[in-house]
């Protein structure tokens, strides 16, 4: 078995456990008002990270003066 279909194998496993992880402590913990709220803010913190990135790659990146040419035009 290679090295890369083992590891693949691992990452299944590890993410179906820590489903059943995440959901026993969303439903049948004590803890699970926390874990609600570090979901949501972890989802909140993704998007806006997303969001964060793109402006500021629309900041940095110079814009091109080039010209858009179709491919039809030879």
């Amino acid at each position: 078995m290679s090295k890369r279909r083992s590891t693949g194998i691992i990452i299944f496993i590890l993410s179906i456990a820590s489903f059943f992880v995440y959901a026993y402590l969303l439903m049948l913990s004590e803890w699970s008002p926390i874990v609600l709220q570090l979901s949501v803010l972890m989802i909140a913190g993704g998007i806006l990270g997303v969001i964060s990135w793109i402006g500021y790659t629309m900041a940095t990146t110079n814009s091109s003066s080039s010209t858009i040419t179709s491919d039809d035009e030879e």
